[in-house]
């Protein structure tokens, strides 16, 4: 033991340190006295010097601290402040969940993740065996704290559980932006919070009883708090609370770590140095809460002054993985249930507003071809629905409940704006889990699809339509929906002509609603109308605007009055869905939906109103006035043939078309050319890219090489082209080798070098050491000489060889340079060592650590005998 300790202590005692000041002072006459009187003699004297007493301090506190910060009472602080600033972040996840629900997950894997940071840094893991109890406890207590509705007895994880938290750990974070808040309604997603609260608790609780710079335990704090607002909503829940305790606790608890580590890095174990510490120590914690008050006061004045507009949200901005292509849209099949379903029972509503519509589809870009749904910032994204849906629309809440009869699609029927669903029936946990909703175009679907023998419970929000005098004092909205592309040619002019002489968009829209309505033929093609094509393509619509009576149903007449409108600046979209004749049904009372109740409408965006429907279906009179002309013997046949309307033109088009195509197909299509050009030239760029920068870098070596400012290093130069070249072409010359020894070895492995080498090499000798400095009509010709000994030394090869010595790089590695074989070889040995060597040092700390223990196990048992 060393001496100045007593027995058990951490400090000297007074014999030791009267000894010392005794030391220091006789030292002024000792022989052996080299300083002044503040070094004091050491050795047999019984003195103690300065650096004697520094190492028995050190060693007194190294003793005292030698127990891990997690078991102090300093540690405990460290835990209760962490799991505080955790709270924090935690109750960021509210306005997303709608509800208390994600407290537990979030706070449970907070705690579990304190709890494996303090045994980590109780225990002193080593960084693998931390990862396994990581990964470890995850799996225990998820199920419990995350999924206990996939547990045994809500505790025991079953193999569900496993495999829920192995799946959400990866894609648990893209179904939580791509829902639709709450999300409380899939409990599957409560992985988010307690994978998020568990990670940052360890990192944060490991740094903090582990590291010297503990104040970096607030970095995975911080980050988490940003990852939590990033996957929220645009409504934040308490940001002012948060920050204030983030900042002000976590700042003040920072600095005290700081301050502790400063303070006890210079720390002397007397009572008057343990007294000064904690008077400085008071001092800094409350200079530091006076500050982060004074901070927290001018935020709380400030915060609600700059707190304006939406914050940012990673599910505003990232479009769900739903690929709506793969869906038909079900305009196309309007006709299919006003002709072959006319009569069939679809679907029963019970519980539909007085006035209510069902929508099937909102229909907002078109093509050419056909009015489809999209999915965007504009026109709203799909995001997974659940039996709870925020929404802020205003109206009257309604539960509707719809039992499905005849219907089968992926397209759900809902009324209104959704606020929930709810399915019931055997396919309930399936269709719940494939439906997605889109709250800007008011559409659902599921992806499971609907078929007969379904049933769900909607919460609708319901408002009545305002009437045209409310909305002709109200501005249409500037909504951005996609721009409808192929456009019929009858389209614009047709809208100008409608539109009349009306300057305001809402007149516009009236004048051209109103003229379809007044001037259309009402037909679905049924045997007591006349002939009515379907579809809705730009020819479709361009021949319903050229008749003279415009002849169709609601998907024309909805289609032609969505693009006229968008053609006078005023933005609409197309709606496909289902309602009864006025006064059928009561408010309240079941509604059976058959496909005689389908309808097209269109909708327009109105400041405080919403998107307002507008019907534009033609009057029931206007399908007597072709009778007057029935008596004109060429007009009947027109009307009652179905096939000469529509089967000439396609003919005809289909003709002009295939004469174009024989005209184009006559001349080259340089474009085709070009992007086959491209499409071989760029590949075979890429390829050929190392084999030109290697040519590229000889040429420019040897211009160097001849273009020295030196004549002699432009001799020199030319000396070692020849090794060069014959480097490349196999010949081994070391760079250490003499001009003289290079020749020989060149002479011997490349033959038909040999008459000149020799010469080549004496010449350059000569020149570079001898006295005088060669002209440059003697480098001119020694390097004319250069040129024809390594044309001869490339001549006397296979062709196949001189190409490879052209691309070859073993002149520039070096003939003795060790070969690519070689290189690999050495690589191949090296992996296994290298991780040998990991392996061992992560086995070291352990394998130590089991020595000391046994070690002090020995002491102790000694210490008793």
């Amino acid at each position: 033991m060393t001496e100045g300790y007593a027995p058990g202590h951490g400090e000297p005692d007074d014999r030791t340190a009267h000894a010392g000041r005794a030391g220091q002072a006789g030292t002024a006459g000792d022989p052996g006295h080299t300083g002044g009187g503040h070094t004091g003699s050491t050795g047999r004297t019984g003195g103690t010097s300065r650096t004697s007493v520094r190492a028995a301090t050190t060693r007194a506190r190294r003793r005292g601290d030698d127990r891990p910060r997690a078991l102090t009472a300093a540690g405990a602080v460290d835990g209760v402040v962490v799991l505080l600033l955790l709270g924090a972040v935690a109750v960021g996840f509210g306005p997303a969940w709608g509800g208390t629900g994600y407290l537990v997950p979030a706070l449970g894997g907070a705690v579990l993740g304190l709890v494996v940071a303090w045994l980590g840094a109780w225990l002193r893991w080593p960084l693998l065996l931390t990862a396994a109890a990581t990964v470890l406890a995850y799996f225990l207590f998820g199920g419990a704290l995350a999924l206990p509705q996939t547990t045994v007895g809500g505790v025991v994880p079953s193999l569900d559980t496993l495999q829920e938290l192995a799946v959400g750990a990866v894609h648990g974070w893209k179904e939580f932006v791509t829902t639709v808040p709450p999300l409380a309604s899939f409990p599957e997603l409560a992985v988010v919070p307690y994978l998020l609260l568990y990670l940052t608790g360890l990192l944060a609780g490991t740094i903090a009883w582990r590291s010297r710079l503990a104040a970096w335990a607030l970095l995975p704090v911080v980050v988490a708090l940003a990852g939590v607002a990033l996957l929220g909503t645009i409504l934040p829940a308490y940001p002012l609370a948060q920050g204030l305790v983030v900042a002000v606790v976590g700042l003040l608890w920072g600095s005290w770590r700081a301050a502790e580590t400063r303070m006890g890095a210079n720390r002397l174990l007397s009572d008057a140095s343990r007294s000064a510490t904690r008077r400085l120590r008071a001092q800094r914690v409350r200079g530091g809460a006076v500050l982060l008050a004074i901070g927290g006061v001018a935020a709380v004045l400030v915060a609600p002054a700059t707190a304006h507009g939406e914050r940012l949200a990673l599910r505003e901005m990232i479009t769900p993985p739903l690929d709506l292509h793969q869906y038909t849209s079900p305009l196309v099949g309007f006709r299919h249930y006003t002709k072959d379903m006319a009569d069939t029972d679809l679907f029963t509503v019970t519980g539909l507003p007085e006035g209510g519509r069902v929508r099937l589809a909102t229909l907002d870009t078109y093509a050419g071809t056909v009015y489809d749904a999209s999915s965007g910032r504009s026109t709203g994204v799909f995001n997974r629905a659940g039996e709870v849906v925020d929404t802020v629309a205003p109206g009257t809440r309604s539960q509707v409940e719809v039992t499905v009869t005849g219907y089968s699609g992926v397209w759900l029927p809902d009324v209104g704006q959704l606020a929930g669903v709810r399915f019931t029936g055997e396919r309930a946990d399936e269709l719940a889990a494939s439906t997605y909703y889109n709250a800007t175009s008011g559409t659902a679907l599921t992806t499971a699809g609907l078929r007969p023998g379904d049933s769900y419970e909607l919460e609708a929000i319901v408002s009545p339509p305002p009437s045209e005098k409310d909305l002709a004092s109200v501005p249409i909205q500037d909504v951005d929906l996609p721009k409808p592309q192929d456009v019929a040619d009858a389209v614009p002019a047709k809208a100008g002509q409608f539109a009349a002489d009306a300057t305001e968009p809402f007149e516009k829209l009236v004048n051209i609603r109103d003229t379809l309505v007044a001037t259309g033929v009402y037909s679905s093609g049924l045997e007591n109308q006349p002939p009515s094509r379907p579809g809705h393509s730009a020819a479709r619509i361009d021949t319903l605007l050229a008749q003279d009576e415009m002849v169709g149903d609601d998907e024309q007449f909805a289609v032609a009055f969505a693009l006229m409108a968008q053609q006078a600046g005023v933005p609409a979209r197309v709606v496909m869905g289902f309602y009864p004749e006025k006064d059928a049904v009561k408010a309240g009372e079941p509604y059976a939906v058959t496909g005689e109740d389908v309808h097209a409408w269109v909708e327009v965006p109105f400041e405080g109103y919403g998107w307002v429907p507008f019907d534009v279906i033609p009057d029931e009179d206007n399908k007597v006035e072709p009778l007057p002309r029935s008596k004109q013997v060429p007009k009947p046949p027109v009307l009652e043939s179905p096939e000469s309307p529509e089967e000439p033109p396609q003919a005809e088009a289909g003709d002009v078309e295939e004469e174009e195509e024989d005209e184009d197909q006559s001349a080259i299509d340089w474009r085709q050319v070009a992007m086959i050009a491209v499409t071989v030239a760029v590949p075979l760029a890429i390829l050929a890219l190392p084999l030109l920068l290697i040519l590229g870098f000889k040429r420019r070596r040897l211009r160097r090489r001849r273009t020295a400012p030196e004549p002699t290093d432009r001799v020199s130069g030319g000396w070692r082209e020849v090794v060069d070249a014959a480097t490349d072409l196999g010949a081994g010359v070391p760079r250490a080798a003499t001009r003289r020894e290079g020749a020989r070895l060149v002479a011997e492995q490349v033959p038909s070098a040999a008459p000149t080498t020799a010469l080549l090499a004496h010449r350059a000798d000569a020149t570079v050491f001898g006295a005088g400095t060669p002209t440059d009509d003697e480098v001119v010709r020694f390097w004319a000489e250069v040129d024809e000994a390594v044309g001869t030394m490339r001549a006397g090869v296979p062709w196949r060889r001189r190409v490879a010595a052209r691309l070859s790089l073993r002149s520039v590695r070096g003939a003795d340079a060790p070969t690519v074989r070689e290189l690999v070889r050495r690589w191949a040995a090296a992996v296994p060592a290298f991780f040998g060597r990991l392996a061992r040092a992560a086995v070291r700390p352990v394998r130590d650590r089991m020595t000391r223990a046994r070690r002090k196990d020995g002491a102790r048992r000694g210490a008793r005998r």
